[in-house]
C-alpha cells in the first residue's frame, strides 16, 4: 500500500527547514505531528513524599531541558529560593544555555559535557567531588547516572520531579494514517491505551532506537521501518528511503 499520510509522534518542528517538510513536498505525502506522550511535573505534595530537601544540595545535574523546566517550576511551587552559590552540571552546552531562562548564566557556576552523554560530564563532577549533587529525574529512567556517581563515590540524591503520561486522543481527532512513527516505548504504550482495539493491517510502523523497536514487537505489532541504520542515521533519512521504495 502506498504511503499518503504519516503520523510522526513528535511536536511539529519549529524550523521551516525541517527535512520532514522536504519529504512531504518531494513525495506529495501529508505528514502530521502529534506526540503520543507528554511530560508533566509532579505536584509539590507528590514531591514532598520523597522526603528530599533541595536546599541540602550544593549542585544540580541536568540531563535535559525537561529536567530544568520541572526543577525550577517545582522550586517555585515549593517556594524554595535557590541560592546564588548553587552549581549546575549539564550533559550538553545546549542544555546549559537553557538555564538562562531561569537564572543568570555564569560560567563559574555552570559546567557541561562535550557530547551530551552523561559519562562525558563525569570529569567535571569528579573535579568538584565535595559537592552534594541533586539529580532531577523522570519517573522512567535507567540507572546509568546513579551507577557512575556511586562508582566514583560522589554524594548525590535522585529525585523524581516529572513523569511521562499518555497524551490522549479526543473522539474528534481523525486517526486515518498509512504510517505511524514512534520514538519511545511510552509512545507505543499510549497507542495501545488510546486504541485498545487497534488493528495494524496495512498500516506501516516505524521506530527510532532499539528500545522503541523492541516495544513495537513486544506489543505484537509489525515493525516495517527501524532507524537508525548505517544507510539512514536519522529518522527523516530512513523515512525518505522507505516512502521512496513503497511509493514507486
Amino acid at each position: 500500500m502506498k504511503i499518503k499520510k504519516v503520523l510522526v509522534s513528535q511536536p511539529k518542528p519549529t524550523s521551516e527547514k525541517s527535512p520532514y517538510f522536504d519529504i512531504a513536498e518531494k513525495y506529495g505525502v501529508e505528514i502530521d505531528f502529534r506526540p503520543f506522550i507528554k511530560v508533566e511535573s509532579l505536584s509539590a505534595k507528590e514531591f514532598r513524599q520523597q522526603k528530599v530537601s533541595i536546599l541540602d544540595h550544593t549542585a544540580v545535574v541536568f540531563t535535559s531541558r525537561h529536567a530544568i523546566d520541572h526543577f525550577f517550576n517545582l522550586c517555585t511551587e515549593l517556594r524554595v529560593t535557590i541560592p546564588e552559590t548553587m552549581k549546575y552540571f549539564c550533559t550538553s552546552e545546549a542544555v546549559a544555555l537553557y538555564i538562562q531562562k531561569y537564572v543568570q548564566y555564569r560560567k563559574r557556576k555552570v559546567f557541561f559535557g562535550a557530547t551530551g552523554k552523561f559519562v562525558d560530564l563525569m570529569p567535571a563532577i569528579i573535579k568538584h567531588n565535595t559537592e552534594k549533587y541533586l539529580i532531577p529525574m523522570s519517573d522512567v529512567h535507567n540507572d546509568e547516572v546513579r551507577d557512575l556517581l556511586d562508582k566514583n563515590k560522589i554524594q548525590h540524591t535522585e529525585a523524581v520531579m516529572y513523569r511521562t503520561v499518555s497524551n490522549d486522543f479526543t473522539p474528534e481527532e481523525k486517526f486515518d494514517y498509512d504510517m505511524l512513527v514512534f520514538f519511545s516505548p511510552a509512545g507505543i504504550q499510549s497507542l495501545i491505551k488510546n486504541f485498545p482495539d487497534f488493528k495494524q493491517n496495512e498500516i506501516a510502523i516505524g521506530s527510532f532506537g532499539p528500545t522503541t523497536a523492541k516495544a513495537v514487537k513486544d506489543a505484537g505489532l509489525r515493525l516495517d521501518l527501524e532507524a537508525p541504520s548505517a544507510a539512514a542515521p536519522s529518522m527523516p533519512a530512513a523515512l525518505d528511503m522507505f516512502i521512496r521504495e513503497r511509493n514507486k
